[in-house]
């Protein structure tokens, strides 16, 4: 039986055969880390200490250059994150797997080279030239991926595990510039309503028949992408008025808790530091 196929907005006729949703998909919902951060089991821990112990361990992980260093620490954040942070293996990934696209495509200039001649201990041969790499330059490749990987892993468990107020508190008390501290909040807080916006008109649109095929799909992104500018241009007058109507005054401030250092935090924070360079000094 052939099943007749829908028209949508731009007159092309879609199959509703081969329109498929994955289960789970909830339409209207925005990626949001400070949902993760909220529901943390390291939230109550103090941002001060989450913020300094991140830092320190991302510049260690770049100083020291060692792949042993970077596998230490991308194990021990997703120990951190997952198993003290209580967020779920998937999703944790699933963030994870965003940087790693980046990191694997900026890396591979690295591994591989082009050439008109045959070089290198592997070749192929494209008909133009030479795609060319050898053991070194995978192995410099692959301690790259791990050092950059090991940096972005101990950011990711900071923004897991502390909400970005509490980041920008620390900050603030860092004695970071005023006008910085509050481009961030405005910037980081406007991502996500505008993420939010993009995700409720995509869905309209799929509704619609709107991503069928190739054609269809790009006339959608263009429509949607010229509606994300005029709506963002009136969610950005109406917030300020909001914010002007609650008296702000250029200095956002927020209700903080005070959360205590245990000494216990503090003696695995300087262990693990002090091991992370007794194992670079072994593995050098």
């Amino acid at each position: 039986m052939i099943r007749p196929k829908s028209k949508n907005q731009t007159g092309h006729s879609c199959d509703k055969t081969h329109r498929h949703h994955r289960a789970g998909h909830k339409h209207g919902q925005g990626s949001a880390i400070d949902f993760y951060a909220y529901i943390s089991n390291i939230r109550h821990w103090n941002p001060a200490f989450k913020v300094t112990f991140s830092v320190t361990i991302l510049l260690l992980c770049i100083i020291l250059n060692s792949p042993y260093v970077s596998v230490a620490v991308i194990l021990a954040m997703a120990y951190l994150t997952v198993v003290k942070g209580g967020i779920p293996l998937h999703e944790y990934l699933s963030i994870l797997m965003i940087p790693m696209v980046f990191i694997l495509l900026s890396t591979i200039t690295i591994g591989v080279d082009f050439s008109n001649q045959s070089l290198g201990q592997y070749n192929l041969y494209l008909g133009f030239g030479y795609l060319y790499t050898s053991q070194a330059k995978l192995m410099a490749m692959v301690f790259l991926m791990l050092k950059v990987f090991g940096a972005i892993s101990a950011m990711e468990m900071m923004t897991l595990s502390t909400p970005s107020t509490e980041i920008i508190s620390v900050l603030r008390k860092a004695h970071v510039p005023k006008l910085i501290i509050e481009l961030m909040n405005l910037i980081y807080r406007y991502i996500f309503i505008l993420l939010d916006v993009y995700a409720k008109m995509k869905n309209s649109a799929d509704s619609r028949q709107g991503y069928c095929d190739f054609k269809t799909s790009c006339y959608t992104f263009g429509s949607v992408a010229s509606n994300m500018l005029v709506v963002s241009l009136k969610k950005a007058n109406a917030y300020y008025s909001a914010m002007e109507a609650r008296c702000y005054d250029g200095d956002l401030l927020f209700l903080e808790e005070d959360k205590k250092v245990s000494k216990v935090q503090i003696i695995f924070g300087a262990a693990f530091i002090v091991f992370l360079i007794l194992l670079w000094i072994v593995t050098i």
